[in-house]
């Protein structure tokens, strides 16, 4: 199920400007949901490095290989 939430919010003028110049898109609402998704696909990113090696005695998982 899908929630939608309607919300006011203040946001630089030049910062949609130059978010729409960078990715083509205009729309306010679509900018601001690529803005946020880029910020939790970062945040996630740096959360899994740091998790990196924490686990130091962890078997070695088995990995397919390729045919060719």
């Amino acid at each position: 199920m899908l929630m939608h939430m309607r919300t006011t919010l203040n946001i630089d003028d030049s910062l949609l400007k130059r978010a729409g110049q960078l990715t083509g898109v205009h729309e306010k609402t679509q900018l601001v949901r690529l803005g946020l998704e880029a910020l939790i696909s970062r945040e996630a990113g740096k959360r899994l490095a740091r998790l990196g090696g924490s686990e130091p005695h962890l078997k070695d998982v088995r990995r397919r290989r390729s045919a060719s």
